[in-house]
């Protein structure tokens, strides 16, 4: 906008610019628009991911069951840009991947991933990339796990404890957008197929 003004009045000075009354008029809508699109995608973020996006191995199956939220920052007011899926993909076709971003962050400007690339049977060929966890030691240790349930059973996993924490029934209480964030539910049939055998 500010590159619209100047060619508009390249002879003018910045003075008489900025006190006109039409460079008013177009600022202030347009900050009103970046500001209500702004908030509402914040809000939607906060409100409409899920509580968690848990993943499922069935063993026996040799299935990977994702239960992903997609959404839209483009289009913050649509219903079917923002939405669950659940996903079921072969396990055979699973590949671990430790990522580093560089950027403005306060750690320093790294952030240390790991995701599960999904690849084209029988290639290296990734068709598609689901989050596994946040750091690199975090993925080894839980990937490690996934290898250990997939190929000896859960006999082979070790001890914990302690349960595993569930999202859907924590304490939220003085977290308003983890209150007002919906429980996971997956759809009937692949609750069902991920929980059972072949």
């Amino acid at each position: 906008m500010l590159v619209f003004v100047l060619t508009c009045y390249p002879l003018s000075s910045p003075l008489e610019i900025w006190n006109s009354d039409w460079i008013i008029i177009l600022i202030i809508p347009a900050f009103l628009v970046i500001g209500v699109w702004s908030g509402v995608y914040i809000w939607r973020m906060d409100v409409d991911s899920p509580r968690d996006e848990p993943i499922r191995f069935n063993r026996l199956r040799r299935k990977v069951y994702v239960y992903r939220f997609y959404h839209d920052g483009l289009r913050p007011f649509s219903r079917t840009a923002w939405r669950v899926r659940s996903e079921i993909y072969d396990w055979d076709d699973l590949r671990a991947e430790a990522c580093s971003i560089y950027g403005p962050m306060g750690t320093g400007g790294l952030i240390e991933t790991v995701t599960l690339a999904v690849v084209k049977p029988g290639t290296n060929q990734v068709i598609d990339r689901f989050h596994f966890a946040h750091g690199i030691q975090e993925g080894e240790m839980y990937w490690a796990m996934a290898l250990l349930f997939m190929q000896q059973g859960p006999q082979a996993l070790p001890h914990f404890p302690r349960p595993p924490r569930d999202w859907n029934n924590e304490d939220v209480s003085f977290n308003l957008a983890r209150r007002l964030a919906p429980k996971v539910q997956w759809p009937a049939d692949i609750d069902l197929e991920s929980r059972t055998a072949p």
